[in-house]
């Protein structure tokens, strides 16, 4: 299923703004603190489901990514966030000024919930980014082989579309490995990321701590490129 939304999805019980430390679940507990680093705003009622906390993209970060991609082909004007959660980087990127069209996609339909109310509180102008309901993967499939089924804003092409995915890691488990096997990444692989990304220009957010050398078996030819760029740690 991909649905390309016109109107805002209902509020569920899974959107939660919490107010006081008392009130967060134990297992989320930690990342209390780091509620205004994870989005500045959050104090004017910004929503998250219960993995976004730890699966959301920091502000700042977020911001340097944003910042990072600018430098792209100016004829790439869209930009597809595959995995857009409860939308920090599809905030920044709409806020950014870069980006023409921001393609904000999620599965879960309480967490895009949470990233359409996210980004009306962020002051995102009306129709920069596009809510879109459903499965990146499938979106892409659609856009290359079958775009006449899709909404005229959603034939996407390579011509002019990049396309970013922070996906899972497969929770935050994966700080305690020295060096993280992306193979093994859940619930989607590198090599599953790249298979179906790599008709467009692409740029994946992942650990820190990811092994190089599987993302450099990605181009054995050398006919492509792949610029790696790591975020220090502050």
């Amino acid at each position: 299923m991909v649905k390309l939304l016109t109107e805002d999805l209902p509020l569920t019980p899974q959107c939660v703004h919490f107010e006081k430390k008392e009130d967060v679940p134990h297992n989320i507990a930690k990342y209390w603190a780091q509620r205004y680093s994870i989005f500045s705003l959050y104090d004017e009622g910004i929503l998250f489901t219960d993995d976004a906390w730890f699966g959301v993209t920091p502000e700042p970060i977020a911001n340097q990514i944003a910042y990072d991609m600018s430098p792209i082909h100016t004829s790439k004007t869209v930009i597809i966030d595959c995995f857009g959660g409860i939308g920090g980087n599809s905030i920044a990127f709409a806020l950014s000024g870069r980006w023409e069209h921001v393609v904000c996609v999620e599965r879960d339909a309480s967490t895009l919930a949470c990233a359409q109310r996210n980004a009306k509180l962020y002051d995102v102008p009306p129709g920069i980014i596009s809510f879109v309901h459903g499965d990146s993967f499938m979106l892409l499939e659609l856009a290359s082989k079958r775009p006449k089924k899709l909404p005229k804003k959603l034939r996407l092409s390579p011509d002019n579309t990049v396309i970013f995915a922070s996906p899972p890691w497969g929770g935050p488990g994966y700080v305690s490995d020295s060096v993280f096997d992306l193979s093994g990444m859940q619930p989607y692989s590198l090599a599953d990321l790249h298979g179906a990304y790599k008709c467009f220009d692409h740029a994946l957010f992942l650990p820190r701590t990811s092994d190089l050398r599987q993302i450099a078996d990605l181009v054995p030819d050398g006919n492509d490129k792949i610029e790696v760029a790591k975020l220090a740690k502050k």
